[in-house]
C-alpha cells in the first residue's frame, strides 16, 4: 500500500478518509421511485371509484324493482295495490295478486241500509250467508240447485236484529234478492259477524189473485221480535217489511206499523220498508198499494192470505 504526501502519517489519513467516503456512498439508499408510486395510487383510486359506483347503481335499482312488484301498473289508486305479502301462491315464480270477491248490487236507495250498516258490510254478510247455505243445505228451507254468487244479488234491506228467548243475542238482518233466471230471496241472520241462520225462498208469486201486492210470507222474521205470548218486547225495536209488486199499475206502497206509516221503496219489482217501533203492538204491519193517480188498489186488511194479528 502506497501513502500520499511527504509525511507517511498524513498520507494514511487522507487514504482513510477516501475509503470512508467510498463506504458511505455504497451504503446510501437508492432514490425513491416517485412516478411509479403515483401511477399505482391513481390506479387504486380508479378501482375503488368503480366499485363504489357499482354499489350505487345496485342501490338505485332496488326501489324501482320494489315499485314494479307492489304498485298497480294500470294507474289504480291505493286500494288497487297489493304487496308481496298479500299475494297467494306463485306457481312458476309468476306473481299472482289476490282475487277480489265481487260484491252484490246496490239497493235502489241509501235508506234501505239502516242502522249504520254500510253497503260493503252488507255485501260481506251476504257472501258469508251464501257460504253458510251451501254448508248447511238442510237449514235453508227449499233450496235450488245453485244459489249463485253474491254479485248475482241485490241488497234489498239491511237492519239490526233484536234477539229473543229462542235466538238470544242482537245482530243484523240482511235481505238480498236474485232476479233470474230463478228468483231467489234470502233473509240472512248475522250475529257476532257470522251467519247464524238463513231463510230462503225460490220462485215468485205473480198470481194476481193474491193481490196487486204480495207481502213476503216470511217477513215476520223482520217485524216480529217474539210471538204474542212470549212476554214483552224490547223497545224501541227496529222492524222491516218486504214483498213483491205483481201488478204493474202499482206506483206507491205504504206500510203502517204501531201507529206510524212508512213510505216503502219500490226496487225492481220488490217493495221494502223499515222503521222503529216504540210501543207494544198486537197487529201486523198494514200494507197498501196505490196506482199513479193515487187510487188504492191493494190493502193487506182485505187480503185473505195475509195474517193481520201478531200470532
Amino acid at each position: 500500500m502506497s501513502g500520499r504526501g511527504d509525511d507517511g502519517q498524513g498520507g494514511f489519513e487522507l487514504d482513510l478518509r477516501e475509503w470512508m467516503a467510498q463506504d458511505a456512498e455504497a451504503l446510501r439508499p437508492a432514490a425513491v421511485p416517485y412516478q411509479a408510486i403515483v401511477r399505482q395510487g391513481r390506479g387504486e383510486r380508479r378501482r375503488r371509484l368503480a366499485v363504489a359506483g357499482a354499489a350505487l347503481v345496485a342501490l338505485a335499482v332496488v326501489p324501482a324493482t320494489a315499485i314494479a312488484v307492489t304498485g298497480g301498473g294500470d294507474g289504480g289508486g291505493p286500494s288497487d295495490r297489493v304487496s308481496v305479502a298479500d299475494a297467494g301462491p306463485t306457481p312458476g315464480g309468476v306473481f299472482q295478486p289476490p282475487q277480489r270477491t265481487r260484491l252484490p248490487q246496490f239497493p235502489a236507495t241509501p235508506g234501505q241500509l239502516a242502522d249504520g250498516i254500510g253497503f260493503e258490510e252488507a255485501g260481506i254478510r251476504l257472501i258469508d250467508c251464501l257460504e253458510f247455505s251451501r254448508e248447511h243445505p238442510g237449514g235453508a228451507g227449499t233450496e235450488p240447485q245453485d244459489l249463485g254468487e253474491a254479485s248475482d244479488y241485490r241488497i234489498l234491506l239491511a237492519l239490526r236484529s233484536t234477539g229473543n228467548d229462542n235466538s238470544p243475542g242482537d245482530g243484523q238482518f240482511i235481505v238480498a234478492v236474485k232476479d233470474g233466471p230463478a228468483q231467489i230471496r234470502l233473509i240472512c241472520t248475522s250475529k257476532n259477524g257470522r251467519t247464524s241462520g238463513v231463510n230462503l225462498s225460490a220462485g215468485g208469486d205473480s198470481n194476481l189473485e193474491s193481490g196487486a201486492v204480495v207481502p213476503d210470507i216470511n217477513a215476520g222474521k223482520l217485524y216480529l221480535q217474539r210471538l204474542g205470548g212470549e212476554g214483552p218486547w224490547k223497545l224501541p225495536y227496529r222492524w222491516g217489511s218486504i214483498g213483491t209488486v205483481v201488478d204493474p199499475r202499482v206506483a206507491r206502497v205504504t206500510v203502517g206499523y204501531g201507529g206510524a206509516v212508512v213510505e216503502a221503496v219500490l226496487d225492481h219489482g220488490w217493495f221494502a220498508a223499515t222503521g222503529v217501533l216504540d210501543r207494544p203492538v198486537t197487529r201486523t204491519p198494514r200494507i197498501k198499494g196505490y196506482d199513479a193517480r193515487g187510487t188504492q188498489i191493494y190493502d193487506s186488511d182485505q187480503d185473505k192470505s195475509y195474517d193481520k194479528t201478531i200470532p
